[in-house]
């Protein structure tokens, strides 16, 4: 195993994902794995607070890595997210294969050790400031 899960270097963002070997600039560094159902099944899983692990393809085809922590990819950080860390930027990209397929690719060569940062987009950052502000958010027990 090339890769290992650890508290992120993020404040408040739980776990991470690292390296245990040096990755090549375009390498694919882990595929994003989990359940595949469609975004109506998912937006059933948002009002019964079973969300936050989605890569969306498109309407029929969402992977969701909720129920599967087993999938390390989800825990692949945004280093341009809510909680930001001077000298943390992002290092690799999502990258869809064959309309059905997502992979985690490194965007520049990764040291052995660093943590697995990638572009969660503006939309998404821009629909969580828009929860925290209206209380959407609701609390984990």
């Amino acid at each position: 195993m090339t890769l290992v899960v650890k508290n992120s270097q993020l404040p408040k963002a739980g776990k991470g994902l690292f390296t245990k070997k040096p990755i090549k600039k375009s390498d694919k560094i882990i595929e994003y794995l989990g359940e595949i159902i469609d975004w109506k099944e998912y937006e059933k899983r948002v009002l019964e607070d079973k969300d936050g692990y989605l890569f969306f393809i498109n309407k029929k085809i969402c992977i969701d890595a909720f129920s599967t922590p087993e999938h390390m990819a989800r825990y692949a950080n945004d280093a341009a997210g809510l909680s930001r860390v001077k000298g943390l930027k992002n290092n690799a990209s999502y990258k869809v294969f064959n309309k059905s397929r997502c992979y985690i690719i490194a965007e520049r060569d990764i040291e052995k050790g660093e943590e697995i940062f990638v572009n969660y987009t503006k939309e998404y950052w821009d629909c969580i400031r828009y929860n925290i502000k209206n209380n959407l958010y609701k609390t984990k027990k």
